[in-house]
């Protein structure tokens, strides 16, 4: 009974929108992009007025609920994002 409860959490912060997938989407001059959707996260739970303007993307409806799933992202693409934040740019070609 504990699994269905956990699951209906899950599937409803996947439902609202993962704030780690919009703000990476978003591609907005500036925003961070470290940690991105857990800050947009932490900054609707504390009341920011203009999620949009920030971090180039709307926060999700939820925020409580997407703040773990979004930490967990942003820690498994961390080393893209430090990458990228510092300006190392990695074109590939391939192919025959």
């Amino acid at each position: 009974m504990k699994h269905k409860g956990a699951l209906f959490c899950l599937a409803l912060a996947l439902l609202t929108g993962c704030a780690s997938l919009r703000t990476l989407d978003a591609a907005k001059p500036g925003a961070p992009l470290v940690y991105s959707g857990t800050r947009l996260d932490w900054y609707a739970l504390q009341g920011g007025c203009c999620a949009k303007d920030r971090f180039g993307a709307q926060a999700p409806a939820w925020p409580q609920l997407d703040l773990p799933a979004s930490a967990v992202f942003d820690t498994v693409v961390l080393p893209l994002a430090l990458l990228v934040s510092l300006g190392v740019n990695y074109r590939a070609q391939g192919g025959l």
